[in-house]
């Protein structure tokens, strides 16, 4: 979906007008401008993406009606719209191969590291 029909579902849902939204939205997907497919969403499609959306817009906008909206809210309601539901960094990265320069210059180069679950 483009911002601006995430931004349409947004005044639906939480009134206001779509420029009340379109900051937000666009900044889930300036990730485009370095990886112009879907895998752009590997960066803030997910779980920790939103916290970085709400670090950057705060805990709340007020729209154009005077009503404060939550930025968590609108963030969560972009990312279930793109991907089904809201993604952990692990389901993003669990099966991203290790390469040798991950490990920066002069380390190790045949570390082989196991599934690691964050739940624990």
């Amino acid at each position: 979906m483009k911002p601006l029909h995430h931004a349409a579902i947004s005044v639906k849902k939480f009134g206001g007008v779509v420029e009340d939204y379109m900051p937000i939205h666009n900044f889930f997907d300036t990730t485009k401008s370095c990886m112009a497919d879907v895998r752009h969403r590997a960066i803030l499609h997910s779980s920790y993406g939103i916290f970085i959306v709400e670090r950057v817009f705060g805990d709340y906008i007020v729209n154009s009606e005077g009503r404060r909206v939550s930025v968590r809210d609108v963030a969560e309601d972009h990312v279930i719209q793109d991907m089904g539901d809201i993604p952990s960094m692990e389901k993003w990265l669990k099966n991203l191969p290790m390469e040798d320069w991950m490990f920066g210059p002069g380390k190790i180069k045949t570390r082989k590291i196991e599934h690691i679950s964050f739940a624990d």
